[in-house]
């Protein structure tokens, strides 16, 4: 049987404590930073996607904070 993570996340993670659910957070991030090649990449620079992903995280938190100002747009 395929568990993918929104199966996982459901059935198990949600089920565990705040606490032992950072303590797996914790578990998983140290694994990625650990991992052969490197998910986690130490280089300076901003793929497109990067900015692209940042600029619209951007404006939809800005939606959210001024939503009377939707209406200018």
């Amino acid at each position: 049987m395929t568990t993918n993570a929104q199966e996982a996340f459901t059935r198990i993670v949600l089920t565990l404590p705040p606490v032992e659910r950072l303590r797996l957070a914790a578990l998983i991030l140290d694994d990625l930073t650990r991992s052969d090649p490197p998910v986690v990449t130490q280089d300076n620079t901003w793929s497109e996607q990067d900015r692209h992903d940042i600029t619209a995280f951007s404006l939809q938190y800005a939606a959210m904070l001024y939503p009377e100002d939707q209406e200018l747009v």
